[in-house]
């Protein structure tokens, strides 16, 4: 439906923490994402017991809950147009997130995001994510900006 936009992420395979979009309007997203449990940052965090990091699930929120939903809201922009020589970088420039369950190896979650304004190029939203069971991983405020850049000429 809506995963035309993942082509548009900056991100390699190894560091990409989206699968899918379900949902996607100018107020906000829906998207999910499964854990690999041969990912490189579980060899040691912690070994013998894999826990993912909390960097992981904050990245994870702000690859769906803000890059995706600002790309988004810049193509809908007239004079926004990505192309061969030109891509998205995102810059994440403030989060506020609290921590309320572990998510392991393999697991599949769940983020929501809901915009609050987006406006000067800036995007603030509030994200949430929860595990299959529908339980509160973590939420909080993120902000940033996806800036329009031509790989041609920096």
């Amino acid at each position: 439906m809506n995963n035309h936009i993942l082509s548009h992420l900056p991100y390699k395979s190894s560091f990409r923490f989206v699968d899918h979009i379900s949902e996607l309007s100018e107020d906000g997203v829906i998207g999910e994402y499964t854990l690999k449990e041969d990912a490189f940052f579980y060899e040691d965090h912690f070994e013998g017991n894999p826990v993912t990091p909390g960097v992981i699930i904050t990245e994870i929120m702000a690859q769906i809950g803000l890059v995706v939903l600002g790309i988004f809201l810049l193509l809908k922009e007239s004079d926004f147009n990505f192309g061969d020589d030109v891509a998205a970088f995102p810059l994440l420039t403030s989060t506020e997130v609290s921590f309320h369950k572990m998510v392991l190896p393999g697991q599949k979650v769940k983020v929501t995001s809901e915009k609050e304004y987006f406006r000067f190029g800036k995007l603030k939203c509030y994200v949430e994510m929860h595990d299959s069971s529908g339980d509160l991983v973590a939420k909080g405020m993120f902000s940033g900006i996806v800036k329009k850049v031509d790989l041609k000429n920096g």
